[in-house]
């Protein structure tokens, strides 16, 4: 284990905290000076719910009405899930005969105009699926050659969330693309909180902080640990994913580095509390999305939710991590081949969020010495457990603990 520490201590940068902040205020002030994007959305990564990870093509405005009521019933309304959003096959296989995009009435017989209100008026906010290309993934008409039609739609029908997909593009240029629905959805006059789903193929976090405010860094997540097919992998590869890009001057390494308020890295829908995922999977998913900076969007059937899941899901202070008020996204520090992963994320008013994942098929004990971590936490901290919701003395010894398979331990740093 000493040795170990050793290379945690060996492989670090020197990350000061006020280099981390002044890095992302200055990325804020660029993007505010040239951003034609409605400015004060999603200062936080946006909260809520998408049908797809679940449903898929199975909506309709019934299911959507009680996913609304079970999770106000269940506190996540109040926990900060706001944002209730439809994902494809809504519409009509055809445009009407003025071009414009319909209902389908079967599913939704009292049109989205109507919805959205009934979603307002108990509290959420309403968003809905498009895509960039001639048809979206399933087939339906997609935006392309309509973005200023369509975008004046969903400011007619009170939509306040845009999913903007990829599906169906041919050449076209990605940047352009969604730059030309930015615009179109600025000119509509409805702030609408614009959804990048690229799927990371074109390196969005370089290019998207003044046209969207969450981009895609993947293609789909699946319910598993650490599963990859052609088009979706789970939440373990894509957070892997997240973390391979070179090293910054702000010495945060991965794509964190392109984050911040008004601007988030989107590692795609969360699967807590789907079948794939055992109750520690669905825990290390959530943890590591919150530190991460990544939006949390949950995606489980919520009429059959256990109160476990629910837990999970509306555990404050791992949502506290996600939506702080600086906007800093956590990184990898360090790593124990197929034992464990140590992530850091600095926080509002000098303090740390750090989380142990343990990656292997076993329990791990681990023992963190913070002396050895002196550059990252340079002051005494106290120690508080968010999962157990308890405290563990203070970084003037070491801790020791013992963290299932594919669980986590995640802990607050507060100065003394």
């Amino acid at each position: 284990m000493q040795n170990t520490l050793e290379l945690m201590l060996a492989g670090q940068a020197s990350r000061l905290r006020s280099t981390l902040l002044g890095f992302a205020a200055a990325a804020a002030l660029v993007a505010t000076a040239t951003a034609q994007k409605f400015e004060g959305l999603a200062l936080s990564p946006p909260m809520g719910w998408n049908s797809w990870n679940t449903f898929e093509s199975n909506i309709n405005e019934q299911l959507v009405i009680d996913t609304a009521e079970e999770m106000k019933a269940n506190g996540m309304l109040d926990a900060g899930y706001e944002y209730i959003v439809i994902d494809d096959t809504w519409a009509l296989r055809e445009r009407d005969a003025d071009g414009n995009l319909v209902p389908d009435p079967e599913k939704f017989p009292s049109g989205m105009k109507a919805l959205a209100d009934k979603l307002h008026a108990m509290g959420f906010k309403f968003g809905i699926y498009g895509d960039a290309g001639k048809t979206t993934c399933a087939g339906y008409p997609g935006s392309q050659g309509h973005e200023y039609q369509d975008a004046r739609t969903f400011a007619s029908w009170g939509i306040d969330y845009l999913k903007y997909d990829w599906c169906a593009t041919g050449t076209r240029d990605a940047k352009e693309a969604y730059t030309t629905m930015r615009d179109a959805l600025y000119a509509a006059g409805r702030p609408i909180v614009f959804s990048i789903c690229e799927w990371g193929d074109n390196d969005p976090w370089l290019w998207a902080q003044d046209i969207g405010h969450l981009w895609r860094i993947s293609g789909d997540i699946y319910d598993c640990w650490d599963c990859e097919f052609k088009w979706s992998r789970g939440f373990k590869a894509i957070l892997d994913g997240y973390h391979e890009s070179k090293p910054s001057s702000s010495g945060r390494d991965g794509l964190g580095q392109y984050a911040g308020p008004g601007g988030w890295n989107d590692a795609d829908m969360l699967e807590v509390g789907n079948p794939g995922l055992t109750l520690a999977e669905s825990r290390s998913h959530f943890t590591l999305w919150a530190m991460i900076s990544s939006p949390l969007m949950a995606g489980n059937d919520m009429r059959v939710v256990t109160p476990e899941i629910v837990d999970i899901l509306t555990n404050k202070d791992i949502i506290a991590l996600n939506q702080d008020p600086d906007g800093v996204a956590g990184w990898r520090i360090f790593t124990a081949p197929e034992k464990y992963e140590i992530w850091v994320k600095p926080l509002h008013d000098g303090d740390w969020a750090v989380t142990v994942l343990n990656t292997s098929e076993t329990a791990e004990e681990v023992k963190v010495e913070w002396e050895r971590m002196e550059q990252t936490f340079p002051d005494e901290y106290t120690i508080r457990d968010l999962w157990a919701d308890k405290d563990l003395g203070d970084t003037h010894k070491p801790l020791e603990v013992s963290i299932p398979s594919h669980d986590v331990l995640t802990v607050r740093l507060s100065k003394k």
